[in-house]
């Protein structure tokens, strides 16, 4: 736990203590949530480099997350509190086949036995406006993704505000600070992929404009302080065919470029291992189109990714950031989440010249009269990705299956199972190692209020 947090808390638990107000009260919600995974990662092309060390990661883990989020106090302003307790438990995955971002280390190679940390958020609504300030923040905007797929969620410190003043339209803009990793018990400064340098000013701000009921239209521009500048324009629109059929298109164009110091060193950007005209440097366009055809339980998408020549896409990565500032990874500092479909399970498809074409196929089973139970598979090959050196091109393709299952009612209603299944395979010096990777994940909520 760090100081800034406990002097939130303190602030927080007076808040709560003076407020009488009804809806501070009535419209609180509490809720505790479990999450047991097991994460197997075979590396097929990996050798181990000791009897120790294997090339493969099997690791399970336990998370539990206690949610209290509180109303409002009555009046013109009204105040409220948001608080979040995480621990993780480590069960299995011992010497050799634990890898660092699971969970985190311990000094015998294995990791720790447990991790815990605590978040919360002072929050003021007038009107339409909400402002939310602390460190337990989860944005989820097209320019930043909390990532939540581990045991415990990615979170941030920071300030947000979203107002809806204006019909059909929603404006969200805010600073966040740092970013506390999801197998993680401290915080970090924000940075990007290959930088060991942060910076603590990450600024946002966008809208959302719903033209029609069937239209939607978003701008946004962020910018992480002395490594990149970022514009993203969007448009979503569903076409009803009929009542049980659909036609949705999905457009998104990302401008991303140099800031500050980008580029020096400490601050430079690794590409996501892929080609850079001006090296370490962000210098990156990329769009993509995503069409989805709706029929009953049916779903079929398609669409394309095109990532320019300069270099690779962009985002919030803290992965090789320490507090110290030094050049070693703070364990659970990583893992992040974009706004691509092409964030797939084990790859991003994100270096510089790539071509990505993809889809997927969904069912729901509930027309089958099996409700919670539904399926994908989806495939996605990129072809035309610069090799780090700039000569030659690399090819990558991965095939991602899933079920999912949720409980609809009885003594267990609300436990969901989720059975994940990805291959990975590539070519080039700037592909990944073969991959296959399984999850099998287990969650369950439950709502005291």
């Amino acid at each position: 736990m760090y100081k800034s947090s406990l002097a939130l808390a303190v602030a927080l638990g007076v808040l709560a203590q003076q407020a009488g107000a009804a809806g501070f009260v009535e419209d609180s919600k509490l809720s505790l949530s479990s999450r047991t995974m097991y994460y197997d990662n075979n590396n097929r092309e990996a050798h181990a480099t000791s009897t120790t060390e294997r090339p493969d990661q099997r690791e399970s883990g336990q998370g539990f997350k206690l949610d209290y989020n509180s109303g409002f106090t009555e009046g013109t302003v009204g105040f409220g509190v948001d608080a979040q307790a995480l621990w993780g438990i480590h069960l299995d995955g011992g010497r050799g086949y634990h890898k660092g971002g699971f969970m985190p280390d311990d000094s015998n190679g294995s990791s720790v036995n447990q991790w815990a940390r605590f978040g919360a958020n002072a929050k003021a609504r007038f009107s339409k406006t909400e402002v939310h300030y602390g460190s337990a923040l989860a944005p989820n905007l097209p320019i930043l993704v909390a990532n939540d797929g581990r045991v415990l969620p990615q979170t941030f410190e920071g300030g947000t505000i979203q107002s809806k003043e204006i019909d059909n339209l929603t404006i969200n803009a805010g600073q966040l600070t740092h970013a506390m990793g999801r197998a993680s018990s401290n915080r970090t400064g924000l940075s990007v992929a290959g930088a060991f340098r942060d910076s603590n000013k990450f600024r946002y701000g966008g809208l959302d404009y719903k033209v029609t009921p069937d239209l939607t239209l978003q701008y946004y521009y962020s910018n992480l302080e002395d490594f990149y500048k970022q514009h993203f324009l969007g448009a979503t629109h569903v076409f009803k065919i009929a009542d049980d059929q659909s036609f949705k298109t999905d457009l998104r164009y990302f401008d991303s470029s140099s800031d500050g110091r980008n580029g020096q060193t400490g601050y430079e950007f690794s590409n996501n291992g892929g080609y850079a005209k001006n090296t370490g440097e962000v210098d990156n366009k990329t769009w993509s189109a995503m069409f989805t055809y709706t029929l009953g339980g049916h779903s079929l998408m398609l669409g394309h990714q095109r990532v320019n020549d300069d270099g690779g896409f962009v985002w919030l990565n803290q992965g090789n950031v320490r507090k110290d500032g030094s050049t070693s990874s703070l364990e659970g500092a990583s893992g992040s989440s974009f706004y691509l479909f092409t964030d797939s399970m084990i790859n991003q498809f994100a270096k510089a010249g790539e071509n990505t074409t993809f889809g997927q196929y969904a069912y729901d089973f509930a027309r089958l009269g099996v409700p919670g139970l539904k399926a994908s598979v989806s495939y996605l090959k990129g072809e035309d990705g610069k090799n780090r050196d700039g000569n030659g091109h690399f090819s990558e393709w991965e095939r991602d299956a899933r079920v999912d299952y949720v409980i609809q009612d009885g003594t267990f209603k609300g436990l969901g199972a989720s059975l994940r299944h990805g291959v990975y395979r590539g070519t080039g010096t700037s592909s990944l190692a073969d991959q296959d990777q399984t999850r099998l994940i287990f969650n369950y909520t439950y709502n005291f209020l």
